[in-house]
């Protein structure tokens, strides 16, 4: 587990630029935590961005899912509008294939469902523009993260 501090928008970018330069190619889930507006979609930007992704990436709220073609597709949900559906959902639907890389926004929303092997990155709020960024993996301690 990592703690980060963010001051803008950029920096925030910047760090989920750097997990995906850095994360294990036996990672494919990504999943996202925080609070409304604490820069999840943002965060989703800079994996865009390492993944050479040219279009604007935006939140998915309404549609659950975006895809976007880069080096490797991007699966990018938002399941905050499904609460309370839990094993009704077919996450598998939604192409967590280990090809691509797949962030959950509001993973909570499906937790029975989440694969075990995944990366968990914890957004908090501190100011309009000041985040604190934990990233952590369903394993426990891993050395990589160090090199974020």
């Amino acid at each position: 587990m990592k703690l980060f501090k963010t001051q803008t928008a950029e920096e925030t970018i910047h760090l989920g630029k750097c997990l995906i330069e850095n994360l294990p190619s036996s990672y494919h889930v990504i999943l996202l935590d925080g609070d409304l507006s604490s820069g999840k979609t943002t965060f989703t930007k800079g994996i865009g961005k390492a993944l050479g992704i040219k279009r604007v990436i935006n939140s998915p709220t309404f549609t659950i899912l975006k895809s976007y073609e880069g080096t490797r597709t991007l699966n990018h949900l938002d399941l905050y509008r499904m609460d309370g559906i839990g094993l009704d959902f077919d996450l598998e639907e939604y192409k967590l294939d280990e090809d691509a890389i797949s962030v959950i926004e509001w993973p909570s929303q499906v937790k029975e469902l989440i694969p075990q092997h995944h990366i968990l990155v914890d957004l908090k709020w501190l100011s309009e523009m000041e985040r604190v960024i934990t990233i952590s993996t369903s394993d426990g301690p891993s050395d990589w993260i160090e090199n974020i």
